[in-house]
């Protein structure tokens, strides 16, 4: 039985992301009526909290222009699915490749579900102020203070009506953005897909709690062998036994929270056996009207982890998805929390430089990443030889 099947109409409506069955079993249709009224802002909107911390340390930029020198020729490119975007902002000037609109509405600015090329997920600047629709430019420019030179896909998945209202988003409207990057990353030359949204409508702890959601798992599955990730957050609900939905499905990319030096916060959901990384969760973005905000949370921790994965596959093309992880893995720092809790920091600095001394010491090899030779422990070796 579907983890879904005992709530009520009402509470189907405080999904962020709605289940396809609520349509037919928790009548989806009441929900539509409300027009996203239904549902309680701390469950539809990411907590925006005043922190600041910068993405990059100044090692890590400096390593960045190192081993930029030896790029790959394409810019790193990151697939983001949101609510909507001002492209007006200046900190987007060129770096916006290409925008899409997929909603379960007639909401897109053509008056259909669907729309793609310019303005395709914008908004009129008054709406975005309110239901948390600023939240997909956030996003961006935190892809954008990340990596400065990242290149932008950006989909829109968030409907609002007339007025402004936010509208119900469900797993169908994220199946097909995903299918939208399967059918297009290759045109647009994308690296990682980062969506920081999900829901913690989940089934108890200690228990195969992550709701069964078969195609949204094919989709992601997919995209992994076109050697695409997609980054989830964990969500910030405090809760360290589960994690949000869609993070929970195994084969995606379930990012966690630091918002100090090697310490997770304690908000940031966690499952030892689910969550994938940690990253940097706050910073001080460029938002609509040109205005500076402070963010903090998982989202802003998935998007940092998406730009950082997007900038090493443009640096170093021909490594593969596992490659990649592997190495992300074997150079993060630890983080811990109070609530006795630990996982691995993303260090940026450290994987580039492994993957500079790597490539320096074994260029043939880089170049073949699916030799039978063990590239783990090829890596291993060059680093002890290095850093020792």
């Amino acid at each position: 039985m579907s983890v879904f099947a005992p709530l009520v109409r009402p509470q189907c409506c405080q999904y962020l992301v709605i289940p396809s069955n609520c349509n037919a079993i928790m009548g989806r249709e009441h929900c539509k009526m409300n027009e996203g009224r239904g549902f309680p802002k701390e469950k539809a909107i990411i907590v925006i909290a005043l922190f600041l911390l910068p993405i990059f340390t100044s090692t890590e930029s400096a390593a960045l222009t190192v081993v930029s020198k030896n790029r790959g020729s394409s810019p790193p490119t990151v697939a983001i699915l949101d609510t909507a975007i001002d492209t007006s902002l200046p900190i987007f000037t060129n770096r916006i490749l290409f925008e899409a609109c997929i909603t379960e509405w007639y909401s897109c600015p053509n008056g259909s579900s669907e729309m793609e090329g310019g303005n395709s997920a914008t908004l009129p600047v008054s709406w975005y102020h309110s239901f948390g629709l600023s939240h997909g430019t956030q996003m961006s420019a935190l892809a954008v203070l990340t990596n400065p030179e990242i290149q932008i896909v950006f989909i829109r998945i968030i409907g609002a009506n007339s007025r402004g209202i936010r509208q119900i988003t469900s797993e169908t409207t994220v199946e097909r953005a995903l299918d939208w990057v399967i059918r297009n990353h290759k045109r647009f030359g994308i690296h990682a897909v980062s969506m920081s949204q999900g829901h913690h409508r989940l089934g108890a702890p200690g228990s195969n709690y992550c709701p069964r959601t078969p195609i949204t798992r094919k989709k992601i599955i997919e995209l992994r062998e076109s050697e695409i990730p997609v980054f989830f957050p964990t969500g910030n609900n405090g809760d360290h036994l589960r994690i949000d939905w869609p993070a929970c499905i195994a084969e995606s990319v379930a990012i966690g929270s630091s918002i100090q030096k090697n310490a997770g916060a304690d908000f940031s959901n966690y499952d030892p056996g689910l969550i994938d990384f940690f990253a940097p969760g706050k910073a001080r973005v460029m938002s609509v009207g040109k205005r500076f905000i402070n963010i903090s949370g998982t989202s802003a921790s998935t998007i940092v982890a998406a730009t950082q994965w997007a900038t090493i596959k443009s640096i170093f093309p021909t490594l593969s998805y596992e490659q990649i992880y592997e190495v992300l893995s074997d150079t993060s720092t630890n983080v811990e929390s109070k609530y006795t809790f630990s996982g691995k920091l993303i260090n940026l600095e450290g994987a580039l430089i492994a993957l500079n001394l790597l490539a320096n010491d074994e260029k043939d090899y880089l170049l073949s990443p699916h030799d039978e030779v063990k590239w783990s422990d090829n890596y291993k070796m060059i680093l002890e030889r290095n850093w020792s």
